[in-house]
């Protein structure tokens, strides 16, 4: 069996247990070609397995017409191996906590373009796009780092080759058309995530303003909040890297596009995209025209307010929290599932007291997702989910960016409700840890390669001279540490809790197995 044969082949795909699309995917990429409602930038393994997902349903419903383009312009050989030598369908694999695997091909996705101006002919049908008055939602999944922008690139002018810069020529190009409403909806899991699309776009519409490459009316154009939006958003879902065991089982099945692989930019992919079963998409309504009815899939549509309410919930106390704390510890001791971690007890009740215990008290409280559901699903299904195929080592990739949006507000929080710091114990020891974990050695005495991040020389620096041994040494290191509100969320020894963390770090540097003793010690007291 083959994507491409899944009409042909349909009786052998069900028998299989494959969902096929329900609906005349001719038709739907007819209609899409000729007025196309949703563009997305940005072709990475959440969108097919979540957005493109979301809208495959509303397809299957019968109540809406219009497939998804995709367009991607970091990593254009995803488009050469995972989209169009399957007519840009995809397998979504998802992996439920209780063992079943729910298989389905996704025909909702119907064209893909690189956002290349040397493309030429994708360029141009871009170009088409975003002069078309059919267009409502152009939307991104490019990462945080995607959003960025520097001096040279905006004073390249049309040669721009970064991704706001190329958006922003698009705008340009709808503006000269009509100026046509539009919405700019980032879907990255990032903060206030609608005001990076913002930015980009004006830092570029003014820097063209002032070289005189277009009029000051284009400009305004980006700014009229009636014309163009900038929503903010909330997603959540997991979707690693392809699994083998995916593999495994999608070959007895006798599917063929079944084969992994590494783009030259390091991206993993396959025909197939592997996710966890749950997923949050919570979206502030604030568009410039219509929209497709992604509600329809179960995107929720709310305020601004709500949606940073969501996001501080899931990133602050929720979710994100202990991701930081199961990575942390995770490397450290020789873990490389996140599942196999929710099988170890102490690790387990450390992440239960977080959350419960230390998080929950000053929890956000969105009013649309209960916190204490979310938290129980996040601890019950998604992380103990044996099928999900997470390491804490992508946990902890750029930590010292994470861990003060993560542990910060709880800690600010505290300190706002005059609440003594040294009544906490297990966010200051993940602090502790982390200290640990900056050395490099793992629990056994060797040494382990950290995760990228872009402070990693500058901290490893700070301990280098730590010693993982029994015995007295001078710890004054940590106060150049833990000084750093801008990475854990205040300066911990103005804080007051200084004292506390130098005697828990004192006791994970103790030589070989005391990371698992001093955790042990502190989840039993």
């Amino acid at each position: 069996m083959k994507l491409l044969e899944y009409r042909e082949k349909a009786q052998e795909f069900l028998s299989k247990g494959y969902a096929l699309p329900q609906y005349d995917r001719e038709k739907v990429k007819e209609e899409t070609y000729k007025a196309p409602e949703w563009l997305h930038f940005g072709a990475g393994n959440i969108f097919r397995a979540y957005q493109a997902s979301i809208l495959e349903d509303i397809l299957n419903k019968g109540s809406y017409g219009k497939g998804v383009v995709v367009a991607e312009s970091f990593d254009e050989e995803l488009l050469d191996r995972a989209y169009r030598p399957y007519d840009n369908l995809t397998l979504s694999v998802v992996m439920h906590a209780d063992g079943s695997i729910e298989k389905r091909v996704i025909g909702a996705i119907t064209e893909s373009l690189k956002a290349n101006q040397a493309e030429t002919a994708d360029w141009i049908r871009l170009t088409e796009i975003f002069r078309n008055t059919s267009l409502q939602m152009v939307s991104f999944s490019i990462t945080e780092k995607g959003y960025s922008f520097n001096d040279a690139d905006l004073a390249a002018g049309f040669d721009t080759k970064l991704m706001m810069g190329k958006l922003t020529m698009l705008l340009f190009e709808r503006f000269k058309e009509g100026m046509f409403p539009l919405t700019l909806q980032s879907m990255d899991n990032c903060s206030h995530n609608g005001d990076h699309v913002r930015d980009g776009v004006f830092a570029y519409a003014d820097a063209w303003v002032k070289q005189g490459i277009v009029n000051p009316e284009f400009a305004d154009y980006v700014r009229d909040e009636e014309l163009v939006t900038y929503p903010w958003c909330m997603i959540d879902k997991i979707t690693p890297r392809p699994n083998d065991a995916i593999v495994a089982m999608l070959k007895e099945d006798g599917f063929e596009d079944s084969d992994t692989f590494e783009t030259a930019r390091h991206t993993f992919a396959a025909p197939f995209v592997n996710s966890e079963e749950a997923g949050y998409l919570v979206i502030e309504d604030d568009y410039a025209d219509d929209r497709p009815p992604l509600d329809e899939g179960g995107v929720i549509f709310t305020d601004r307010e709500t949606v940073d309410k969501v996001e501080r919930m899931k990133v602050g106390t929720c979710l994100n929290p202990l991701h930081t704390a199961l990575g942390t510890f995770g490397c450290m001791m020789g873990f490389t599932l996140v599942s196999a971690e929710m099988a170890d007890d102490d690790l387990r009740t450390l992440i239960y007291k977080i959350g419960y215990d230390e998080g929950m008290p000053v929890v956000t409280d969105p009013g649309i997702i209960s916190p204490k559901a979310f938290l129980e699903e996040v601890l019950t299904k998604r992380f103990p989910n044996k099928f999900m195929p997470d390491t804490p080592q992508r946990l902890v990739m750029d930590n010292s960016q994470k861990i003060p949006v993560r542990f910060g507000g709880t800690i600010q929080e505290y300190i706002k409700r005059g609440t003594d710091l040294n009544t906490l114990t297990f966010i200051p020891l993940v602090y502790a840890a982390y200290a640990r974990f900056l050395r490099g050695i793992d629990d056994w005495g060797e040494p382990f390669e950290l995760s990228a991040d872009p402070l990693k020389e500058e901290l490893m620096d700070i301990v280098k001279d730590l010693r993982v041994e029994e015995g007295e040494q001078d710890f004054g290191c940590l106060r150049k540490l833990f000084t750093r509100a801008d990475i854990f969320g205040a300066d911990l020894y103005a804080a007051g809790l200084g004292e506390k963390l130098e005697g828990m770090v004192k006791e994970l540097y103790a030589g070989p197995g005391a990371v698992r003793r001093t955790l042990h010690k502190y989840v039993t007291m």
